[in-house]
């Protein structure tokens, strides 16, 4: 390998370098605060009930449309969806784009610090609703 062909694909490989930042990281505390965008509809927690939306105590790892005593829409009972978290973090983005016949009448989280902050206080609470 020449000298000066070395050097390029050294720069260029530091650049590169350079130029991918760090994944932001998750924070469940301020996904407590996103979740008021999710309030009027769902509920978390060891009092969670279905309400407009179903509860999402366990949604990450849960099989899409399969909460307990909830009607979900045939698209969503159908859809072969296991919300882990990147599943999830699509969908919350754009519900109807993710599952086209959704009933969730939801705009999406459009920020991507949002997206990671109200997965990171969803996967806190398992299937009874208690922080894990």
């Amino acid at each position: 390998m020449s000298r000066s062909f070395s050097t390029a694909f050294a720069v260029s490989f530091i650049m590169l370098g350079a130029a991918v930042s760090p994944a932001p990281a998750q924070d469940a505390e301020a996904g407590s605060k996103v979740f008021a965008k999710c309030r009027a509809c769902h509920s978390i927690g060891e009092t969670s009930k279905n309400g407009v939306g179903p509860s999402l105590n366990g949604i990450i790892g849960r099989a899409a449309g399969t909460y307990a005593g909830y009607n979900f829409s045939e698209a969503n009972k159908t859809s072969g969806l296991t919300w882990d978290e990147a599943t999830f973090s699509e969908y919350i983005v754009a519900p109807a784009a993710k599952v086209k016949g959704t009933k969730m009448a939801f705009a999406g989280l459009k920020n991507p610090q949002e997206v990671l902050d109200i997965v990171a206080y969803l996967k806190q609470f398992g299937p009874d609703g208690k922080k894990q």
